[in-house]
């Protein structure tokens, strides 16, 4: 009808909601509705949309409708619960909630007990029939609404709590009694007042609003934009918001609260994992105030709850088919589920589980695949400790994330945060860490911790981090004013080294050594032999080497892009096949000038005439052969792309401050400099640019340096004849750097092959390698069709085409204003370290499609290190590219993310 509006629809009921409405409900609204159509025990509530949230946050004030929504919603639960919101004889309380599409734990607000105030605090009491539980709750509502909502320093609750347990010589929150909650209620609100200006609100209905509009605000704050940029997480999603009926674990020894995963989160082993609290609110176990049991002790405790659960938990992972991270209340033995979410995990744990769900059926070797992430794999290649070469372990706790890194003691956010940015490696040291410590986390190497344990807040953002992570390590005192802690008799000061095994939760005084983890002796020992040795591998982890071998060799039997390595050496050669590569996308070749050849390269650009210059040359030629003949051996059967002097020549010559020093001060002490040093400078002085990189350099150098190219290609063809010769099957390619036009290449093309015609002339064997050039300038790209012509080949060199196209010169601006643009939020993530799509990728596709429609079948591939980066592997293979080439080191995560990206629908990772 003409003029007719559809209202939005701002709020669900839990029973209206399903899993394919994660975008509008978030994870943790989605998760609640479908548990609720599943028959699961959910307390009843609604989900306000992240569509409202984003309405908010964009008009500054609630979207109309939403309010008159909320109040239909609510007064629908009141209908169902036989009571309303804080009813002053028997009060429904609320909890109300953050929730985003992508986890993101601790990292916006919550807030329990909406609905209590003075008047039915009594009537919670008297309908409870247990009065300090009533004054916890309470408490806890003016504590949480007064930090989240209205902004009161949470450190200030924490000194008003701490001073109340001093005077009633209470060790925690579990010794104050009614009368003494009652007292702290009010000291709580006297503190509101003092700070605010305001009181503490006693409309139930305000509260809720309140609450609701706090945890919108919550998604634009800092922890929250911090996490976000860390896990690239979109800042336009919002969250949603989940106002649910409360349930009480903390109403006697009957009740209690726990997380549990259906796997173990740090390893993948099948089985129960968690922590459980007696008489405790969920917040008192993933806040890590009190130290946790196992998930066991409830078996104990209450056998039938204990029955249930485990038997919801296999009905949650059967029917995700996956880890299930699971939040519960036991309020006076019956057990309510509050939360479930594909949990978060190890590195470890997710190749394990992946390989384990494929073996159980439940899911697909595809659908493995696609829950995996190179940026995981690389984890599981990083070094671990030689536990051989230390001496007594400072500590143990539960080892929550795994790996090994050590780092200065430190004891607060703001102290890892000033060390780090000045270059010192870190360990934060806290009794449990908050949703504020995110900053410290994200600049230590580990975080320890002495209460909390596999579920508390520093767990899971750990394990989510990728972070080496210790918790529960009792037999450690932490003293954050003294900025010390001790363990076992001995003190360990702040700045003070430690070590942090978090694979099996022991720290270390000192440094301890490293050595290569499983993962990368199995790659060390070559992929063919790799299962042999995994059984061999000690830290008892053949079963994850197994895992990321079944991986590995499902994403090479589904990848279409190829992948190689940037290799030097035929060292770096041989570790790149190792390692999986399937050539060389680059070899550098200005490498092979350094070293004992630098004078000989000196003495080339110092040349009086042609026939020195000649000399010099031929002197350089068997050297560069040698070294050809090794790389073409180790790679044999493979291509090998080998790239012409690429950097302008006076980077051979010694520094020009250094030479204008050196003859300077031989002349102010009245002695002529060395000749040598003279001419040098003369020389240097003469090559000198302003911007070298835009300079002389790359075709250039090698169209108006004579002979140069000519050595070059006489090197590669010689040792293609010596290859062959020796029965090998040498696959040598050229390819020419810094391509502007078509007619540099036609002129360098020209001379390559008469070189190579003059070579096959003189030994009687045929040489032929094709000729190709990078693609590194913006005008390279854009004539790319012309550029074809004369190209059998292109690579890609996205480091120069990043730079060019931004307009960056990199060793400048990455420390001038690079860590300034990514908290304005101007880039998500650096385009060094991921491919830009919009610029550096739209040139890319461009080059693609003309290259091909000018020469088709053009071969293609990147050999810049965005060749190594999971979410540039996603691009790479949707642009059309051939191949990917890397650093040796990066070749499994290259060919893991070849595979994933040839999967329809996979995301690049699996953090969130």
């Amino acid at each position: 009808m003409k003029g007719h509006t559809v209202m939005a629809c701002y709020v669900y009921d839990f029973t209206a909601g399903g899993r394919d409405m994660a975008d509008l409900l978030g994870g943790k609204g989605t998760n609640l509705a479908e548990m609720t159509r599943m028959g699961l025990p959910v307390p009843p509530g609604f989900t306000v949309t992240t569509e409202a949230c984003r309405a908010f946050l964009s008009n500054g004030s609630e979207p109309d409708g939403l309010v008159r929504e909320i109040s239909e919603h609510l007064t629908a639960l009141e209908k169902a619960a036989g009571r309303r919101l804080g009813q002053p004889d028997d009060p429904l309380l609320l909890s109300v909630r953050s929730g985003a599409r992508f986890s993101m734990p601790g990292m916006m607000e919550t807030i329990l007990d909406i609905g209590l105030n003075d008047e039915s605090v009594l009537g919670l009491a008297k309908s409870s029939g247990n009065e300090r539980f009533a004054w916890d709750s309470y408490r806890r509502l003016v504590q949480m609404f007064g930090g989240t909502v209205m902004g009161v320093d949470s450190a200030l609750f924490e000194t008003v709590m701490a001073r109340l347990r001093e005077t009633r010589g209470a060790a925690d929150d579990l010794g104050l009694d009614a009368v003494d909650l009652a007292e702290l209620v009010e000291a709580y609100k006297e503190l509101i007042r003092q700070e605010t200006g305001e009181y503490f609100p006693q409309s139930p209905a305000e509260q809720l609003r309140r609450a609701v509009l706090a945890v919108f605000e919550s998604w634009n704050g800092e922890r929250a934009r911090l996490y976000r940029r860390r896990e690239h997480i979109p800042d336009d999603l919002g969250t949603a918001v989940n106002v649910q009926t409360m349930v009480y674990g903390n109403l006697g020894t009957d009740s209690g609260s726990g997380v549990a995963f259906t796997r173990d989160p740090a390893t993948g082993r099948p089985g129960l994992y968690g922590d459980y609290l007696s008489n405790a609110q969920g917040e008192d176990v993933v806040a890590g105030i009190r130290n946790t049991a196992a998930l066991d002790e409830l078996g104990r405790l209450n056998p039938e709850a204990f029955a249930r659960l485990r038997d919801h938990m296999r009905t949650l992972e059967t029917h995700y088919r996956d880890l299930c991270d699971i939040e519960f209340t036991i309020e006076r033995g019956r057990l309510w589920m509050l939360q479930t979410r594909v949990g978060k995990r190890t590195a470890e744990a997710a190749f394990a589980i992946a390989a384990a769900l494929t073996d159980e059926e439940l899911i697909t070797p595809d659908e493995a695949l696609a829950r995996l992430s190179g940026d995981g794999l690389a984890r599981l290649m990083f070094p671990r400790f030689d536990t051989s070469a230390v001496g007594d372990a400072l500590a143990h706790g539960i080892p929550a994330s795994p790996g090994a890194a050590a780092g200065a003691a430190v004891f607060d956010s703001a102290e890892a945060v000033r060390r780090a940015a000045a270059g010192e490696k870190v360990v934060l040291v806290r009794q449990e860490t908050t949703p504020d410590d995110l900053p410290g986390m994200i600049a230590a190497q580990a975080v320890l911790t002495s209460r909390g344990g596999k579920t508390s807040h520093a767990a899971v953002v750990a394990r989510g981090m990728g972070k080496v992570c210790v918790c529960g390590a009792e037999e450690i005192s932490v003293d954050p004013q003294g900025r010390r802690f001790s363990a076992g008799g001995s003190t360990v000061e702040e700045g003070t080294v430690i070590s942090v095994d978090g694979s099996e939760g022991a720290v270390y005084p000192g440094a301890v050594p490293l050595v290569d983890s499983a993962v990368m002796r199995y790659f060390e020992a070559g992929l063919e032999t790799g299962a042999e040795r995994s059984a061999d591998t000690g830290e008892g982890s053949a079963g994850v080497v197994d895992a990321v071998a079944r991986a590995l060799r499902h994403a090479d039997g589904v990848r279409r892009l190829g992948v190689r390595a940037n290799a030097d050496t035929p060292e770096d050669a041989a570790r790149a096949r190792r390692f999986g590569a399937e050539g060389i996308g680059l070899c550098r070749t200005e490498h092979m000038f350094l070293g004992d050849r630098r004078q000989l390269v000196e003495a080339m650009i110092l040349a009086r005439d042609d026939a020195e210059r000649e000399r010099t040359l031929d002197a350089l030629l068997p050297l560069q052969r040698q070294d050809f003949v090794g790389i073409l051996e180790a790679m044999d059967g493979l291509p090998v792309t080998i790239r012409l002097l690429d950097p302008p020549l006076h980077e051979f010559l010694p520094d020009r401050t250094e030479l204008a020093v050196r003859v300077a001060v031989a002349e102010a002490h009245g002695t002529p400099p060395s000749a040598h040093d003279a001419e040098l400078l003369r020389a240097v002085n003469r090559m000198h640019e302003e911007n070298p990189m835009l300079g002389l350099r790359g075709v250039r150098l090698g169209l108006v340096a004579p002979g140069l190219v000519a050595m070059q290609v006489r090197a590669i063809a010689e040792a293609v004849v010596e290859r062959k010769r020796a029965g090998g099957d040498p696959r040598a390619e050229i390819m020419v750097p810094l391509i502007d036009t078509v007619e540099e290449l036609r002129l360098v093309r020209e001379e390559v092959e008469q070189v190579m015609a003059e070579v096959s002339r003189a030994t009687g064997v045929p040489v032929e390698c094709p000729v190709g050039t990078m693609i590194e300038l913006p005008r390279a790209a854009l004539t790319a069709g012309r550029i074809a012509e004369e190209a059998e080949f292109f690579s890609f060199g996205t480091n120069d085409l990043t730079q060019t196209t931004w307009g960056f010169s990199r060793d400048d601006v990455e420390a001038a204003f690079f860590s300034a643009y990514l908290d304005k939020g101007i880039f998500k993530v650096s385009p060094f370290e991921t491919v830009d799509r919009d610029g550096v990728g739209r040139l890319v596709e461009i080059a693609v499609a003309e290259g091909r429609a000018a020469r088709p079948g053009l071969k293609i591939g990147v050999c810049g290190e965005h060749g190594g980066d999971p979410d540039s592997v996603h691009f790479f293979h949707g642009a059309g590219l051939d191949y990917v080439s890397c650093s040796p080191f990066r070749v499994p995560v290259a060919r893991l993310e070849a595979g994933r990206a040839a999967l329809p629908g996979t995301q690049t990772s699996d953090s969130r």
